[in-house]
């Protein structure tokens, strides 16, 4: 990759996947290209090889909780013994909430619980994959209008969303470096 490219910076929750996780580096590994994966501690703990092949492969992990918690929806201090029980098993100081909920006593507690100096990691393109109304073709367009240098770009390495990421990612990975852009995982 050039290094005077600008960067888009694709970001992938709620695995590792078993199945999906391999797809998706793979076609991270065709293109040359590096992503931030955020995942749940529960299916670290289930797939440990599967998230130790993402960490082999030079990408970067974050937390997403141990069990994809609503911050909205769960008390604090549970919120936090969740947040820490992945961080004992994800050695990182990303930190991305589940559903992008998280409330400002919260926030203000995560570097408590993970690795200094802690970073909340939000986004600028929701591709959509998750949402089973959506074709790939839609979430590809989404990402098409908004993408600009420096894009955090969130899919999903789950079920939920492998109908549209198995389309979506190839196309995304194809469309970007006809657009210039070298992908690169979070600073």
């Amino acid at each position: 990759m050039n290094p005077l490219e600008p960067s888009v910076y694709l970001t992938f929750d709620d695995g590792p996947h078993p199945e999906i996780t391999p797809f998706v580096l793979e076609q991270l590994s065709r293109a040359n290209a590096k992503a931030s994966f955020f995942c749940i501690g529960s299916r670290v703990a289930a797939y440990p090889q599967v998230y130790q092949q993402i960490i082999e492969q030079g990408h970067r992990v974050g937390n997403h909780t141990h069990q994809h918690l609503h911050a909205w929806r769960t008390n604090q201090a549970d919120y936090l013994k969740d947040v820490a029980a992945a961080a004992e098993l994800i050695d990182s100081n990303l930190f991305r909430p589940p559903y992008g909920k998280l409330s400002w006593q919260v926030a203000k507690q995560i570097p408590t619980v993970i690795k200094e100096p802690a970073q909340i990691v939000m986004w600028d393109i929701l591709s959509g994959d998750f949402d089973h109304h959506l074709t790939a073709e839609t979430c590809l367009e989404n990402c098409r209008k908004h993408i600009r240098p420096g894009s955090i770009i969130v899919l999903h390495d789950s079920e939920k969303a492998w109908e549209r990421l198995s389309v979506l990612l190839p196309a995304l990975i194809s469309l970007t470096a006809s657009a210039g852009y070298s992908l690169k995982s979070l600073p």
